[in-house]
Formats: structure tokens, C-alpha cells, sequence
């Protein structure tokens, strides 16, 4: 099947560091003033708890000294892990410029390294919010535009396959990176609703398959992508509501996250999907609505909408018989063009995060996908 379909794997060197390892040893013996930090993979309440136990001057020692675990603990405030992350991201990089100058490293090593090092001085720059940053392997990283603790509806973008530090941002083609659909999503949502009352995460937050070979055909990755999708809906600050954005692979990612996810997820947003391990949308036992759309000219169509011996991820979600409410992505251009400005779809995104569900435009020319939303729930 994934020759029929002209898929290819492509490979991507291992690079980082085992600075994470280093400081998860460490957090398993901190103390802050005689009482034990929680594990690090302590219950989303158990953290909150804790930090809410501390003052500023015990978060920030804590943040300063472990950054690398404060920064990706579900459940310490939002404030706490940027200030963990920027320090990681500072510790990080001087790892990476060293190694950049280490003769003993291949070329390709070091050029690799000098990459991740530019990398890490972007996210770093004043102003970021980086909610999670772990430099491991192909590393793992969040960042948020907006306030998220004031925030009354959050929206999540999930990205697809060969998403990682490197590529979460990209100066061309910015909208086909994490960081740019964020962003273009943010701008649109704060046209729609200019009271400020959203925010929008990039989350490269779990390992993506690289290229659309036999990691992208299977659902494995698309298992821990899910308990840490959930893990980040959960621990979000406040009683906001959530919308996840699911693009290509990531639409597996949030299809096997579905029955799991907390009632504060009030709708799921899938394009380009290849399927969402489901047969239809009440298979995929959730209460959020399902919203689906994909561009006339996305290659994505040509492949087999099907699950055999574990390849494929199921039904097309945009087909009738899958039940989901189909979206306008009419002027949208090719698989990665669905949050380029001034698109069909971006609009409709921003009206779903937003809860204009009113204006959303149907693909089907009339109102079948605003059916049964109320005009209440728009802010």
C-alpha cells in the first residue's frame, strides 16, 4: 500500500543532549526548603498543589534550578515554566555551540548542532512564551501567543509528521510550521473577537513520525501524542475552553486522544486528514464536535482511507458517512496551505476557536455544519 501510494521515509539524525536525563536525576533528590518537590510525573492536581504551596522567590529558585523539569511539569503555573524554559533554552544552547566546535563530531554533527543552537536563541528572545521545551533527540517544544491564563477559549494547534525544534518555526513557508499556524490562527481569532479572550498554543509536544513512511502509516506515535495531547488539555490554567486543531498526522494524534480527552475540549478540528482511527465520528466516544475539511487539491485524497493489520488510520473524515461537520477550505492551496491568511479555512478556524459558529461556511454551501450550535455559546 505505501508504495501504491508513493510514500517515502526519510531519515533525521539523532541530535541533542542528555540534559533532560541529568536534570530528571536531580529532580528525583530536590528539596526547596526542606520539603520534597513532587515526581515529575506526579498527577496534574499533585503539582498544582504543591507550587500553589510556594511563593514567587521558591518557584523561581526551582525554575532556575531545574529548568528542564519545571518546564515541562502539567500543573505548575504558566508564568513558573516560561522562566523554566527560557533558562533551559539558555542551558541548552551553549551545550549546542560547544558541540558545533567539537572536531571529534562529524561535519554533519556540528552543522546539526549550530542549528539547534540558532534554534534555541530564537525561542529564547524576549517576549516568547515557551510552555514546554525538552531537547532531547529530535526534541519537543509549546509555545503560546496570548495570555493563557486570562484566556476563556484555548486553541491548540496539533501538527503532522516531521515536526520537531527544527522545524517547529520556518521563516519560508512560515504557515506550514507549528509556529506560524499559531500565529495566523491568533491574528484571525483576534480580527473575529477583539476582546483578547483567546489563545493559541503551538504544540510540537509529542515525537512526530519523519516523512510519510511506515511511522506515519501506523498509530503508535499517534498513542503517546495522545496521553500527552490529554496531559496538556487537562493541566491548562482556568476554566477555559479548548479547541484542537489536528493537521495531516496530528488529526491521528487527536482521533486517539478523542475518548480520553477532558469535557473542557469542545471541539476537534481536523484537515488534510489521512483518518482518525475511527470508523465514524461516534466511534470516536467524545463530546466535543467534530469539524473536518480538506482542499480539493490536497494530495492526502489519494490515499487509501482504510485500516488493514494496523496500516492506515480508518475512515475519511470528510466523507458523508463519517458523520463529521465539513468546513469550506475552498481557497486553501494544496496539504500544508490551511492556515495561510486570508484563506477559507484560516476563517473558519477562527470562527470555530472563537465560538462564531454562526458565520462558520459549511463545504456544502448551505448550514449543515452550524446545526445544533447555539447562538449563545459565541462570545
Amino acid at each position: 500500500m505505501l508504495a501504491i501510494t508513493g510514500w517515502t521515509a526519510v531519515h533525521r539524525p539523532e541530535g541533542g543532549t542528555p540534559l533532560r536525563a541529568t536534570a530528571l536525576a536531580a529532580w528525583a533528590q530536590a528539596r526547596i526548603d526542606g520539603r520534597p518537590v513532587p515526581p515529575a510525573d506526579a498527577p496534574v492536581r499533585t503539582v498544582a498543589r504543591f507550587f500553589a504551596g510556594l511563593d514567587g522567590a521558591q518557584r523561581a529558585r526551582l525554575a532556575d534550578g531545574y529548568p528542564l523539569v519545571v518546564g515541562n511539569l502539567d500543573g505548575a503555573p504558566v508564568s513558573t515554566r516560561y522562566r523554566a524554559n527560557l533558562r533551559g533554552l539558555e542551558q541548552a544552547g551553549k551545550v549546542e555551540e560547544e558541540r558545533s566546535r567539537d572536531v571529534a563530531l562529524t561535519p554533519a554533527d556540528r552543522a546539526n548542532a549550530t542549528r539547534r543552537a540558532h534554534r534555541f536563541a530564537s525561542l529564547a528572545e524576549p517576549g516568547r512564551q515557551i510552555l514546554a521545551f525538552d531537547p532531547t533527540g529530535g526534541g519537543l517544544v509549546a509555545e503560546v501567543f496570548g495570555d493563557l491564563d486570562r484566556a476563556r477559549r484555548v486553541s491548540v494547534i496539533v501538527p503532522g509528521v516531521d515536526t520537531d525544534l527544527l522545524t517547529f518555526e520556518r521563516t519560508q513557508r512560515r504557515f506550514t510550521a507549528p509556529v506560524g499556524m499559531a500565529e495566523s490562527l491568533y491574528g484571525a481569532q483576534r480580527a473575529v473577537g477583539p476582546d483578547g479572550g483567546t489563545a493559541v498554543i503551538a504544540w510540537a509536544g509529542y515525537v512526530a513520525p519523519t516523512g510519510v513512511g511506515m511511522d506515519a502509516a501506523t498509530g503508535h506515535m499517534a498513542v503517546d501524542g495522545a496521553v500527552r495531547l490529554k496531559a496538556l488539555a487537562t493541566s491548562l490554567p482556568g476554566d477555559s475552553t479548548v479547541a484542537l486543531f489536528c493537521h495531516s498526522y496530528g488529526s491521528v494524534v487527536c482521533g486517539v486522544a478523542a475518548h480520553e480527552l477532558p469535557y473542557r475540549v469542545t471541539d476537534v478540528v481536523v484537515a488534510g486528514s489521512p483518518g482518525m482511527r475511527a470508523a465514524n465520528v461516534a466511534a470516536l466516544h467524545t463530546s466535543a464536535r467534530i469539524w473536518a475539511t480538506r482542499d480539493e487539491g490536497d494530495w492526502i485524497a489519494d490515499v487509501p482511507h482504510l485500516e488493514v493489520g494496523g496500516l492506515g488510520h480508518g475512515a475519511d473524515p470528510v466523507s458523508r458517512e463519517f458523520g463529521a461537520r465539513l468546513v469550506s477550505s475552498a481557497t486553501a492551496k494544496s496539504h500544508t496551505g490551511y492556515f495561510a491568511p486570508g484563506t477559507d479555512s484560516l476563517d473558519n478556524f477562527a470562527k470555530i476557536g472563537t465560538g462564531a459558529f454562526g458565520s462558520v461556511v459549511c463545504s456544502t454551501g448551505d448550514d449543515t455544519c452550524r446545526r445544533g450550535t447555539s447562538g449563545a455559546e459565541q462570545d
